[in-house]
């Protein structure tokens, strides 16, 4: 029998307009004890069952909402949920010469504080809601079923912000939950592309596959033109560039082991890395450099993490894009395209298009936006749930 758990009158109007998220408060306190994963009933101060929800007592998110009715959280249900994932893939993701893609968006399948990743004949399980861990078992097997992978991994997530902010390259973060393991790297496809990921080491596996759709748009776009890419990470949007035809790639980073990657992924597509840069350093630095060098780009692209992935760099996304899109406006020639991106929760799009604002008119210069993007059609969320629109890619066209 679940636990009933009373919410307050602000938890009351959240639950009936669908937000599956249940914030600590002075009600949350006064819950009888439980303990971290239990299916608990959420009531109104009168008794009126509302919700039931995953327990995470521990947490700011003390508890997530998974269903509107009463249910029990058993393989059968589990089963359900995630097909309705799979079908919305199936029927709307246009995932089309590609294998790597997001299977269960956590809020976004109605599946609250856990994501499914495919990379090929592998998932990458993760879990963001330390409730779902006494349930792990019953997921995998429940995937297991629907769809019967090679393997299926977890992706542990340090508390630590310190190791978040390193990166976290070399670590293994990666464990296999059943199944084969994978080759290490594993080559997934994207676009018809190829991409080496890594479902064993570092904090991410290599590619960051919400962009996919944006990449598949830049491609359109690069043909004969010259490209740099801004915080190129593993050169994904690099390595679409230079398939797409780009007379010229430029790649920055400041970390040395993933331009490496970036080169192999290069190879992998049998693009000559030599035909392009790859450039080690803090990107508002290679900025200045390339500035004196007098260079001139055709689209220069920005795709900052949220935070720096190391110590020196001067960037950090809140203030700092304002200072990138000055310098590297600088760069750009007239008619050209700047694409800012950027996947920062906590920025909303207005505020995130001020900073653009700022940025062009630090440089003396107009911007005019000529597209909007976000995530992918299987990274979706409830309308219920404005959180789950994270993803800003504008594309700017320089006055």
């Amino acid at each position: 029998m679940s636990k009933a758990c009373t919410v307050g009158p602000e938890s009351v109007r959240m639950i009936e307009l669908g937000h599956p998220w249940i914030i600590a408060d002075s009600y949350t306190k006064k819950w009888p004890a439980g303990e971290t994963g239990d299916l608990v009933e959420l009531v109104d101060p009168s008794g009126r069952f509302l919700a039931q929800a995953l327990l995470d007592p521990k947490d700011r998110i003390v508890a997530r909402v998974l269903s509107r009715e009463r249910m029990r959280l058993d393989r059968g249900w589990v089963k359900e949920r995630l097909q309705r994932a799979i079908s919305l893939r199936r029927d709307h993701a246009g995932l089309v010469d590609t294998d790597a893609y997001r299977l269960v968006n956590g809020e976004g399948d109605l599946l609250p504080g856990i994501t499914v990743d495919r990379y090929g004949d592998y998932l990458m399980v993760q879990i963001y809601c330390s409730g779902w861990r006494r349930h792990l078992k019953l997921v995998t097997q429940a995937l297991e079923e629907l769809l019967e992978p090679a393997g299926i991994y977890e992706k542990s997530r340090p508390q630590n912000t310190r190791e978040l902010e390193s990166g976290g390259e070399g670590k293994k973060y990666g464990q296999l939950l059943s199944g084969k393991p994978a080759p290490e790297p594993l080559v997934v496809l994207e676009n018809g592309l190829s991409f080496q990921v890594s479902l064993e080491r570092g904090l991410n596996t290599g590619l960051f596959l919400d962009q996919r759709k944006n990449r598949r748009d830049l491609m359109a776009r690069v043909q004969g033109k010259r490209f740099l890419n801004l915080f190129s990470y593993t050169g994904a949007f690099s390595v679409a560039a230079a398939a797409a035809g780009a007379s010229l790639v430029t790649s920055v980073d400041a970390s040395p082991g993933y331009m490496e990657q970036a080169r192999s992924n290069f190879s992998v597509n049998r693009l000559n890395p030599k035909r392009h840069e790859f450039l080690v350093g803090d990107c508002l630095t290679v900025l200045d450099d390339l500035a004196r060098q007098k260079k001139c780009y055709d689209v220069v692209l920005m795709d900052p993490p949220s935070f720096s992935t190391t110590s020196k760099s001067r960037f950090t996304t809140r203030g700092g894009t304002a200072d990138l899109v000055a310098a590297a406006m600088r760069l750009l020639k007239g008619g050209g395209l700047l694409i800012a991106s950027s996947n920062h929760q906590k920025v909303d799009l207005a505020d995130y298009l001020k900073e653009l604002r700022r940025g062009a008119l630090q440089a003396g210069g107009t911007l005019q936006v000529v597209l909007l993007s976000g995530q992918p059609e299987d990274f979706p969320y409830p309308v219920t749930f404005p959180e789950g629109r994270y993803l800003k890619y504008a594309i700017c066209v320089k006055g």
